[in-house]
């Protein structure tokens, strides 16, 4: 494994490790936040490509965040969810979020040029996170080879940042292996196979400067990695945890089975 990322706000940049403890939510604080618009919907990337230059650093042990964008300071918040706050729904987060003020709206606003808030997810009873409890993986095969065909079109190479991988796997001479590798083990941690990652419009987004720089990879993609019920391009593979545990950038990863039998 040659990187290890987590986004603490869903859709922003995000902080590379050399370590984690990996828990049946995935990696803590992995989209911890989400900024939300007018109507209460989580923002993202492909419509707000600006939220790649908000930068999270997380302090108090987790509990507050500091955010960072160009031009905009930087803001500090508690990242309260305590008992008593006002809860608001936002889709796709089964257990609701509490809203981080106004001060903080303020700022994503002002970052954004749009109206919108910050709020921190609220944690199931059972303490679960309530992002999508499940870890990323992309290989460096799979992105070799993508470039290899931009390559062919004149295109410059592409960085993994634009897959916003929560792993990075080397060592794997077949490109691809993340999508058939049914059980993955690191150190003590055993991750299964869910789903493959359906990439959208978040991939046509130049991280480092916030601006969509399309039409690639989507193109060069849907020409190779359609889906197959049609349901769009994939690249990379979503996993669930097994049995958690420490991980360490540089351990290696075992595919202890495979999907295809």
């Amino acid at each position: 494994m040659s990187a290890l990322t987590y986004y603490p706000v869903k859709s922003c940049a995000g902080i590379t490790v050399s370590e984690a403890l990996i828990t049946p939510g995935g990696l803590p604080h992995d989209r911890a936040y989400v900024i939300t618009d007018e109507a209460g919907g989580p923002r993202w990337q492909g419509g707000d490509p600006r939220m790649a230059l908000i930068t999270p650093q997380l302090v108090d042990d987790g509990a507050g965040m500091i955010l960072r964008a160009p031009g905009r300071g930087e803001l500090r918040v508690t990242g309260v969810t305590g008992e008593g706050e006002e809860v608001t729904k936002v889709p796709g987060q089964p257990y609701g979020a509490v809203d981080q003020g106004e001060e903080a709206a303020a700022w994503v606003s002002g970052v954004l040029g749009r109206p919108s808030r910050l709020l921190r997810v609220r944690t199931s009873p059972g303490g679960t996170a309530t992002n999508d409890n499940r870890v990323h993986v992309v290989s460096r095969a799979s992105l070799d080879l993508l470039n290899r065909r931009l390559a062919e079109r004149g295109v410059a190479p592409l960085p993994m940042n634009r897959f916003r991988p929560n792993l990075v796997v080397d060592g794997w001479d077949t490109p691809h292996t993340e999508d058939t590798a049914a059980r993955l083990l690191i150190g003590g941690t055993e991750l299964a196979l869910t789903e493959l990652t359906v990439r959208c419009a978040i991939t046509m987004v130049d991280q480092e400067t916030g601006r969509r720089a399309g039409p690639e990879p989507l193109r060069t993609l849907a020409d190779h990695r359609r889906a197959e019920d049609g349901g769009g391009t994939v690249f990379g593979a979503y996993f669930r945890v097994v049995r958690e545990g420490r991980v360490t950038v540089g351990d290696a990863v075992e595919v202890a089975d495979t999907a295809e039998g």
